[in-house]
C-alpha cells in the first residue's frame, strides 16, 4: 500500500521500561539496530498495526504494554536511491509514519522473537533514551529525532533526559569539525 506521494504507510514503536530506557533491537543477521516498526495493511488502522507489529516482531501482547502516547502527524523519510526498487509499481520512495510511546508493564521474559515466520530481530537491550540517535541508520535518523522529540515529552521522570538539545549540539560541534578537517 504506497500512497500517491511514493510513501508507505508504517508504525514505528517505542517502547520504554519504568526508568525510561528504550527497547533497542538488532536487526536479524546484521549488526544493524532500531525500533521495531511495520507496514500498515489496508484497511487497518495505525493502533491496531501498532500492536500487530508489536506482537510479531517483539512477542509482546496489548496487555503487557500501556499506550502512553502517539505523534500526532505522519513523520516521513526517504530512502536513499540504492534502496529504491525501481522495478515495482507503484514506486516506493520511503516511508510516512505514526509513532506510538508504549511502557513495558509486563516482566521482560516476555520478549520473544519466535512469534512469526520470519523474525526481524535476534537481540535486544534497554538503552538510555537517546542513544538510538548515535546508533540508527543515517537515513532514518531525521524521523527518529522528530519522533523521540514530541513523544520524549511524555517521560516525566526528572532523571530522563528527554531534552534532544545536548545531543544535537554534540552532532552539531562534530558535523563542524568534519568540515574544518577537509
Amino acid at each position: 500500500m504506497i500512497d500517491s506521494k511514493g510513501y508507505r504507510p508504517n508504525v514505528g514503536i517505542i517502547l520504554c521500561n519504568d526508568e525510561g530506557r528504550v527497547f533497542w533491537a538488532k536487526r536479524m543477521g546484521v549488526n544493524s539496530w532500531q525500533f521495531p516498526q511495520g507496514g500498515i495493511n489496508p484497511n487497518e488502522d495505525p493502533e491496531a498495526a501498532m500492536y500487530r507489529e508489536l506482537c510479531e516482531e517483539t512477542g509482546l501482547q496489548q496487555q503487557h504494554v500501556q499506550v502512553l502516547g502517539r505523534t500526532r502527524y505522519w513523520l516521513r523519510y526517504q530512502l536513499p536511491e540504492r534502496y529504491i526498487r525501481k522495478n515495482s509499481l507503484p514506486l516506493c520512495i520511503g516511508q510516512k509514519q505514526i509513532w506510538y510511546m508504549l511502557r513495558l508493564i509486563t516482566h521482560e521474559s516476555n520478549v520473544r522473537f519466535d512469534q512469526c515466520a520470519k523474525p526481524e530481530f535476534d537481540d535486544w537491550r534497554w538503552v538510555d533514551y537517546w542513544e538510538p540517535l548515535k546508533d540508527v541508520v543515517y537515513f532514518k535518523r531525521k524521523v527518529y529525532l522528530k519522533a523521540m522529540s514530541e513523544l520524549g515529552a511524555i517521560l516525566t521522570a526528572e532523571t530522563i533526559p528527554v531534552n534532544a538539545s545536548g545531543y544535537l549540539a554534540k552532532e552539531i560541534e562534530k558535523a563542524k569539525d568534519k568540515k574544518r578537517k577537509k
